[in-house]
């Protein structure tokens, strides 16, 4: 079944009447203090090419719009943080992470400022995932004097860096506090998480909520200046192939834009997209369109108007062509604010999302609080610092997708193997994450395993075992015809069952399986056939290399083939894996021949592995190994512990984050609460050690040898994979559902 006709379900340009929308509520931060607030935003939208991808006689097309990035900025005077004493440094709360993330949506839109750079603020820039810098300021203009907030990394004499007081992050928040003369400034990044509202999920937007409080009592004058540059489409030469546009719209709304005119529709460089259009726009406050000012011209001149006049002066270029060192600049004057008066609410708008902005607001507070009280609950506070992380970072990787007929039954999800290989929708990445979908959306793991699905029921996959990925290259979702894809054999066959019964199991719904029913009776025979004893191949961590009859990739058969039966009520196949788990365990063919372990190779004793998949077996109650197996590796892991933690197996000096939560969550249902907070110790030590700066890498080094240091990260960074570290909070079942898909 050819489809050519999914997109994104924000599918369109907003129409001028959409840009400009007034709302009222809670700020982000809330004083009991009745003050005055201004609210002015300006929005920074990057916008792909809207024309359909036909990827011709494979089953699937990604559309043109499905990534889109917006950069949305509020500034507001209400009173957000109390300053600390200058004598104080810098407080980071609850740790200082590796990496903050500032506006991650998609792998695209993914803003990110390095742990290390926070205290540095004013002038340290924000980067891509991949480590490209993402030129965009703050700039205050405080009593006619100015100072850098954010991003001016070389301010010039006439403008003074502000002190940072702190930095707070949430699930979807990460807030920097900074000191100017006699102000603080607070700047809130939010991006929303909405998996089951799918409209409000699929607006790829992230906010930046900026507020002056004046913290000596006394009246300031204030003015707010951002800029943004062509870094944003992708494009980082001087004379990138881009082109603006500047246009009045309703409302005294300015939108401002950049459009890629030479990159090739859907290609990448260096894993950023080459294609879209770069929207930035803004609205005065109260109507006053002297307030705001804005142009498109060389940032030099830009900010030295602000700096020097509190606005900006000239129109900028008359050409729209793109100039060396140019930029989209506004500049807003908020008058004179203080800590107290009434309530004065104005808001601008440069997208839809800014209708949602107060409920989105509202609701991702909510979530913060549900996410961190149960994370803490079960797994103690740091464990909760890691999920806050984790969460952001899983959706990051992801793109909500729909029929053109706006159908919100006919949804899929596209997913980018970030930093690894850069497949589309693989599967045995969608596995490891699938435990926060698992506790937060169910329906996910169906529409990230749909595209999947229909491209092989297609049969154009000509392979008797289940596929890796469905395309080499992100976002080109252009399957293997070739039969060349990445062979997993076992691991991909047992992962595509055990996310399809997890799916029926957290749902109820059978039917989704049943559409499929002879491909995974296919992959349940494969199993058979060759899970037992498997021949030379690779597991999940190719990283680690292939190896012939891996004990876990046979244990990854024996609990697919239970729920394969325990779905399908074919019993024979239950009995199939049961006899498995017998020969692997009571028999002894994966242990160790004292018993201690489960070896990483069948008959080699002193090989050992981190038994990940023991999980799925004790999530799903599948009771496919006796508790007793549990029992026995939990209580070895601490013999085999390195410096920094338990490596992946025998093999390797380096460990995997995801892998080492699923272990302790199953040392937690064996009883072991040691050795459940010697894995929650360990990852959150790698993440507070202050040694990366980079996204939340899964894979970090555990014991130091040559230049691979202990407790430092390895290869990947930003990876979906990280929500597998919500292992503990899913062994509660699918208790966290945020409202029904709508």
């Amino acid at each position: 079944m050819a489809r050519d006709d999914y997109v994104p379900i924000l599918r369109d340009e907003p129409s001028s009447h959409q840009y400009l929308q007034s709302w009222t509520g809670d700020p982000l931060h809330r004083s009991t203090k009745p003050r005055r607030r201004r609210h002015i935003c300006c929005a920074c939208c990057h916008l792909p090419a809207r024309f359909p991808l036909v990827v011709g006689i494979v089953a699937l097309t990604l559309y043109g719009a499905v990534f889109t990035a917006l950069l949305y900025m509020c500034i507001t005077d209400n009173v957000a943080f109390t300053s600390p004493s200058t004598s104080h440094p810098a407080s980071f709360s609850p740790i200082l992470p590796p990496s903050y993330p500032l506006g991650v949506r998609n792998s695209y839109l993914s803003a990110w400022m390095p742990g290390n750079k926070a205290a540095n603020l004013p002038s340290s820039t924000p980067q891509f995932w991949n480590g490209q810098q993402l030129n965009w300021s703050v700039i205050a203009r405080v009593d006619e004097k100015a100072y850098s907030l954010f991003g001016v990394p070389s301010p010039g004499e006439d403008l003074t860096a502000g002190i940072v007081r702190g930095a707070t992050y949430t699930t979807t928040h990460s807030s920097f506090f900074v000191d100017a003369a006699s102000v603080t400034f607070t700047l809130d990044f939010f991006s929303p998480m909405a998996p089951n509202n799918y409209v409000r999920h699929s607006l790829p937007f992230t906010y930046l909520t900026v507020s002056a409080s004046a913290n000596d009592g006394k009246k300031h004058s204030v003015q707010i200046y951002s800029d943004m540059d062509s870094s944003w489409t992708g494009h980082f030469e001087e004379d990138a192939g881009v082109v603006w546009t500047s246009t009045p719209s309703a409302n005294s709304t300015t939108v401002m834009t950049l459009a890629s005119i030479n990159g090739a529709p859907f290609s990448e460089v260096n894993d950023m997209a080459q294609w879209g259009t770069a929207v930035y726009c803004s609205r005065p406050t109260d109507g006053d369109t002297d307030a705001l000012t804005h142009s498109v011209g060389e940032l030099e001149r830009t900010r030295s108007d602000f700096v020097q006049h509190g606005e900006i002066r000239g129109d900028g270029d008359a050409s729209t062509t793109w100039q060396p060192r140019a930029g989209l600049a506004y500049s807003h004057d908020l008058g004179s604010i203080a800590t107290c008066s009434d309530d004065d609410w104005v808001v601008c708008g440069c997208n839809l999302a800014l209708d949602d902005f107060a409920a989105a607001d509202a609701e991702s507070r909510d979530f913060d609080s549900v996410v961190a009280a149960n994370a803490e609950s079960l797994g103690g506070s740091k464990y909760k610092d890691i999920i806050q992380l984790s969460v952001g970072q899983t959706f990051g990787a992801m793109e909500l997708t729909i029929a053109d007929n706006l159908n919100t039954s006919d949804v899929m999800v596209f997913q980018k193997e970030i930093s690894s290989d850069g497949n589309v929708n693989t599967v045995d990445v969608i596995f490891p994450l699938s435990p926060i979908l698992y506790v937060m959306a169910p329906e996910w793991i169906r529409l990230l395993c749909e595209p999947v699905m229909q491209y092989l029921a297609t049969g154009r996959w000509d392979v008797n075992f289940a596929i890796h990925d469905i395309g080499a290259h992100y976002p080109n979702a252009t399957g293997h015809d070739d039969g060349l894809a990445e062979p997993m054999p076992l691991e991909e066959c047992g992962d595509i069952i055990l996310l399809a019964y997890m799916y029926q199991n957290a749902t109820g719904n059978t039917d989704w399986a049943a559409q499929f029913s002879s491909l995974f009776q296919n992959y349940a025979d494969y199993l058979v056939e060759g899970g037992l004893y498997p021949s030379n191949q690779l597991s999940s961590d190719d990283g680690a290399g292939a190896s012939a009859n891996q004990t876990s990739l046979a244990m990854k058969s024996a609990i697919a083939l239970n729920a394969y039966g325990r779905m399908t009520a074919q019993t024979n196949y239950s009995d199939v894996g049961l006899q498995f788990a017998d020969v692997l365990y009571n028999q002894g063919a994966g242990l160790d021949s004292d018993r201690t372990h489960f070896t990483l190779v069948q008959g080699e004793d002193e090989s050992w592995t981190t038994a990940y998949n023991l999980y799925i077996d004790v999530l799903l109650n599948l009771e496919t190994f006796p508790p007793e197996a549990h029992t026995l590796q939990s209580a070895y892991y601490p013999s085999v512990r390195a410096e920094s933690g338990v490596a992946l197996d025998s093999r390797v000096n380096w460990g995997k984050t995801d892998w080492m939560l699923w272990a302790a969550a199953v040392a937690q249902r064996s009883g072991n609460e040691d050795v459940k907070d010697m894995f929650v110790d360990d990852v959150h030590a790698f993440i507070s050690n202050g040694q990366s700066t980079i996204p939340f890498g899964d894979r970090f080094y555990v014991s130091t040898s040559g230049s691979d240091e202990a407790g430092t990260w390895d290869s990947y960074r930003a990876r979906p994979v990280v929500g597998g570290h919500f292992a503990l909070m899913a062994l509660n079942g699918p208790t966290m559902w945020f409202g029904d898909a709508t």
